[in-house]
Order: structure tokens, then sequence, then C-alpha cells
């Protein structure tokens, strides 16, 4: 019988059952990779085909645009570290390499050679260059509370300028504010250091003064309302009393010494009437004495005065086409021009200015004994002189009568302060032909009748009365004033109140102690 051999059955081993255990893992991974790409070799609906596993994707537009953005924040982030981690000496550094060792600012220089603080000093800012906030206003205005509405940077002026020139107008009847809207000037030095970020005013002397040992406690900003009339700063705001006691102050806790103030372009006619307000007797006036200026003012140093007036304020108040307009529209032709939005640029000019009594305190004062008439004034027969160097004596000499010729035959008349047309502001005065304007009559129908919404007087003139105007051609200023109060009533009604313009005759005459003549030097003591 045959022996059958068996073999003998084994267990698998622990590793041989890992084995399989591994390989059924990986045909099922195979498996599924294999479904995954037929899956992504599938054209989806509405798009292209799928790039194959293992290519690069391709570049679009977006992306070369996201990156561009991206570079530039990265330079632009490390340009501001470098800026911010130099040191603050080197530019400097720079400019002096460049054009040479600077010199010294003047208080450096003063206080080099032993000067000290000494005398208070008082600063009295012009028209425009100190900075306004709000305290009330309309609805339209949320937000601003005591925010700058003038000076700093004007960002409110582009955000919502038909609020802003609501806010900055004043009454057209009182010339004070109207109702439910308060606006002050700033306080302190910071009111007129800077009229804009980079547009300094008085910060650079007021860095100076500090060299030598000045500060706040020795230096006043005697800051103001500057659209008001210099007497109804007084009446609402209680400047004129608060510059006394100010000024009487510094000079008490300085030993004695006596203050020296230095007024500004318009601040200069508004310290001229603080002088009279100041020794007036009260009501009307401060009720310091006849002799309170001599015993707190050492000096007056004043800085571009118009005391006699400027022709520039005329143009601003005859048709807002002042020299800064006209500066503007030279920088950009036409904008000026165009209702930005429907809000009439020039109009709102207008609207606003119009009821800013300082505005008039600059009309030209002396009439004809001053600034001429339409066939003289006090610059005929001079020509201005352009030269700064005298390399060649003779050359100059007969390049000055060159132009005393041309002058000559121009034969311009600077007594016209107004002229309608080239010919006329060079013309003799008995060859142009002028109607009368003061007789004119009014009515209300104008030829641009989109200047209804916005206010002005001169819709109130009417079509003859604008007529009369223009024919009668030029304006000296015997005639001047006289055209105010006949295209603005309102405006003029309220300056004639605050400000005169004539000469004395007798200064002891008693009508002179009114505070509309203090701002005058021709007719103030």
């Amino acid at each position: 019988m045959p022996l059958i051999q068996r073999k003998k059955i084994t267990e698998p081993s622990k590793s041989s059952a890992s084995d399989l255990k591994t390989r059924s893992e990986e045909e099922e991974d195979n498996s599924n990779k294999k479904k995954h790409q037929k899956k992504n070799q599938k054209k989806p609906t509405g798009g292209r085909p799928q790039e194959k596993a293992g290519s690069k994707p391709k570049w679009s537009c977006i992306d070369g645009c996201c990156w561009f953005v991206g570079c530039i924040c990265m330079v632009w982030w490390f340009l501001l570290f470098l800026y911010n981690a130099m040191p603050a000496s080197f530019p400097q550094y720079v400019t002096e390499a460049i054009t040479g060792p600077l010199s010294d600012p003047p208080g450096v220089k003063l206080r080099k050679e032993a000067f000290k603080a000494k005398h208070p000093v008082v600063f009295v800012p012009g028209i425009v260059t100190a900075g306004l906030e709000l305290w009330e206003g309309h609805q339209c205005a949320d937000g601003l509370f005591r925010k700058r509405l003038w000076g700093g940077t004007f960002g409110e002026v582009y955000k919502r300028p038909l609020c802003w020139v609501e806010h900055m107008s004043l009454d057209n009847e009182t010339g004070l504010d109207p109702p439910g809207i308060r606006v002050r000037p700033v306080s302190g030095l910071v009111a007129a250091d800077y009229f804009a970020p980079g547009y300094f005013v008085w910060a650079v002397l007021i860095a100076n003064l500090a060299h030598i040992g000045y500060e706040e406690k020795t230096m006043y900003m005697a800051s103001y309302d500057w659209r008001l009339s210099f007497q109804n700063t007084e009446v609402r705001d209680q400047t004129l009393s608060r510059m006394k006691t100010n000024i009487e102050v510094m000079v008490a806790t300085n030993g004695g010494n006596k203050a020296v103030i230095i007024p500004h372009s318009m601040g200069v006619l508004y310290f001229l009437h603080f002088m009279k307000w100041v020794e007036a007797p009260a009501p009307l006036g401060g009720g310091g004495g006849p002799d309170w200026c001599a015993k707190h003012i050492k000096a007056v140093m004043n800085i571009g005065g118009p005391f006699l007036g400027v022709p520039k304020a005329v143009a601003g108040l005859f048709s807002a086409e002042a020299r800064d307009i006209a500066v503007a529209r030279a920088i950009a032709p036409v904008f000026l021009d165009k209702d930005i939005f429907s809000l009439q640029t020039l109009q709102h000019v207008m609207r606003m200015s119009r009821t800013w009594d300082s505005t008039m305190s600059m009309i030209p004062r002396g009439g004809a004994t001053i600034w001429g008439d339409l066939d003289w004034s006090p610059e005929e027969g001079y020509t201005p002189s352009k030269r700064r160097q005298r390399n060649n004596d003779t050359k100059n000499d007969i390049q000055e009568v060159i132009e005393n010729g041309i002058s000559q035959k121009k034969s311009v008349k600077y007594g016209r302060i107004i002229s309608f047309g080239k010919d006329v502001a060079e013309a003799q005065s008995s060859h142009i032909e002028r109607i009368e304007f003061r007789d004119a009559v009014k009515g209300r129908s104008v030829a641009n009748s989109t200047c209804r919404d916005v206010w002005t007087e001169y819709h109130e003139m009417g079509y003859e009365g604008i007529k009369a105007v223009a024919e009668h051609k030029v304006y000296g200023t015997g005639s001047l004033l006289d055209l105010l109060h006949f295209v603005a009533p309102k405006m003029m009604e309220r300056g004639s109140a605050h400000f005169s313009y004539g000469i004395a005759e007798n200064l002891d005459d008693p009508k002179y102690n009114h505070y509309k003549y203090w701002s005058n030097p021709l007719e103030t003591k």
C-alpha cells in the first residue's frame, strides 16, 4: 500500500500577513488614483479641459496685476522703513554735501551773540491767515464740532462744499452769526502758525524767537474772527478786551517790560483800531485811559499793512475776480468757469465773501488826493525797474530810457481802479463817452437765470443796471464807493457803519471819536 505523504500545513507568519495587507492597500490606492485621473480628464461643462496632473498653471492677467500691486506695496513699505530708520541729520548732511554748509537761522545767531528774551511779543494775524473752528452748526455739519472750517487741510471744502459755504458765511443783515451757526477763532499759537500743511505764516518767526528763550508765556497770538468788522469782534467775542487783558498780564509778569506788537496785513488795521479802542472811554472803548499804549507797548512792527487800502479788495467785492482767482485760473484754466455739480463756484465765492465785513476795511482810502483820478496818479512818469544787478551801467541807463519811452507811449492811467476794456484804460478821459449809472433803474430780470439760486445782489440790478455799470466804462476812487453802493447796497450799508474812506479836515471834530474812523490813519490821531 503506497504511502501518501501529506504536506504539513503551517500557519502563515506575521510578516507575510502584513505583506498581504500592504499589497491589498496598494492595489486599492492604485484603483482610486485611476478613478481620480479619469474624473479629472472629463471636460467640465462651460469650461476648458483641466490641465494634466504635474503641469504648471497658466499666468493670468489678474495674477500679474496682483503681483504688480504687491511689489509696489512692498517697495513703499521698504522705503518708508528706511525713511523712519535713517538718522534725523541725514537730510541735512545730503543738503550740505550738495550746496555747502547752511547758515544758522537768525534765532541761533542771536543766541550766539548772547541775546535773550526780554519784551513779550504779540502777533496779530491778518485776513484769512488765522484758523476758524465750528462750535455749532446745522445738520449737514454733523461730526465737525471743533473741527477747522478754515486753515489746516481744508478737507471739508471737498466733502461738503455747499455746507461749508453756508457755515463760513455771516448774516447779510447784521454781519454776525447766522441763526444756528457758531464759528469761532482758534486760540493759541497754533491758530496762525501754519495756514495749511507746508505753508507757514508765523511758524518760522515763532521758532526763531524760541531759540533766544521765548515760550508761550512770553508770546501771544491775538487771534480773532477776521470775517467780522473790527468793532463786532468785541461785540460778539470780546476779542479786544481779551487782547488788552493779555498784554497787561504779560507786561506785569515780565518785570514791567513793555510788549512788542507784530501785526501783519489786515492785522495792521485791526491793531490800529485796537489802540484807539483801548484808550477810548466805555462803552464804545476799553476805558484804558489816554496813556495806556505808552505804558504797555514798546514798539509796533507792521508787516505789509494796507493803511490806505488796496485796489485788489475792490475787484474781490465787485465780481469775486481778485488776483487770487486770476492765479487759480492760470493754474487750472476753465475750471472756475464750469459749474461743478451745479456749484457755480464764483457765485458762491461772492455769496460768502460779501458777508465778510472785514474786506471793506481795505477799500482804497483818501480818494483822488491819494490815488489820483482818471488822468493823474502819483505813479505817473515812473516805471518800476526790473534790474537786479548793475553789470553795465551804460547799457542799463539806455534800457531805462527805452522803458520810460514805452511807458509814456502806453499812457497807463493808474488812477483808474476799474476799466471795462484795455482801450478805455489808456484813452484820455475826454475821449471816453460814458453814461451815468447812479440814476439807472433797477429790475429783477437777468440774463443768467441760473444765478437765482445763489445769493448775490446782482439779480436785483436788472438789465438796465448792468448796462449802466458797463457803459460808465471807467471808475476812479471818486466814483468807486458809489459803484459799490449801486452793485451791493446791503454790503455797503454795513460797511459804511464800521469803516470810513475819506481824509479829515479837522481832527478835533467830535465825529472822529466814533469807532468807524479808528482804522483809517487819515481820519484819526
